[in-house]
């Protein structure tokens, strides 16, 4: 579950955040509620089911974690990132037939190393297509990060493209880089409905 739970209500809208890290998922039928986190080369899946009024989002660097991941950290790893988030849902009253998924993140960041945000974003679409879960889109690749926050109850949608300024938050991932990458900037808001 995620850890970044603001219970204060933000006074002009009346929503509470949610931040969800990486190795995190949160669910939640709570329309105050505004799920929210910050990608890179990982993938989050924004899942609903609209009839139930039910909603949550996970955040996972890696695919697969193959047979040696196991407790807290697994949930860093697509595969059980994915299965928890669905199970997650079904318990609060959700069923398959009507979750509706949207897939963010994906990002190659490091230039000239392994592009493992295509590995991520195929993982997961691959993951939906085998589960037989609509896949509705989102926003997969590209070379820059991006913020995005999830309402799950209502189904909105906000992505905004990582700038220059907020390039430091991936500093780490591209520290690790043989290759150095030089700083470019994205603006641009999406919103979906």
């Amino acid at each position: 579950m995620a850890t970044g739970f603001d219970y204060r209500p933000d006074p002009a809208t009346g929503e509470r955040r949610v931040h969800v890290v990486q190795g995190e998922y949160h669910v939640t039928d709570d329309p105050s509620i505004v799920l929210t986190t910050i990608l890179g080369s990982c993938v989050a899946a924004c899942m609903r089911d609209p009839v139930a009024g039910v909603g949550g989002m996970n955040h996972f660097l890696l695919p697969d974690g193959g047979t040696s991941s196991s407790g807290p950290e697994a949930l860093r790893y697509g595969v059980h990132s994915m299965e928890l988030l669905v199970n997650g849902l079904l318990k609060r009253g959700a069923r398959r037939d009507r979750l509706e998924t949207r897939l963010f993140g994906g990002a190659r960041m490091v230039q000239g190393l392994t592009d493992i945000g295509e590995k991520n974003g195929s993982f997961a679409v691959e993951f939906l297509r085998r589960e037989g879960l609509a896949y509705l889109g989102g926003s997969l690749g590209g070379t820059h990060g991006r913020r995005v926050q999830f309402w799950p109850v209502a189904g909105r949608m906000r992505q905004m493209m990582v700038g220059r300024e907020e390039e430091r938050i991936f500093e780490k991932e591209r520290r690790s880089a043989v290759v150095p990458q030089a700083p470019q900037v994205a603006t641009g808001e999406l919103e979906l409905f």
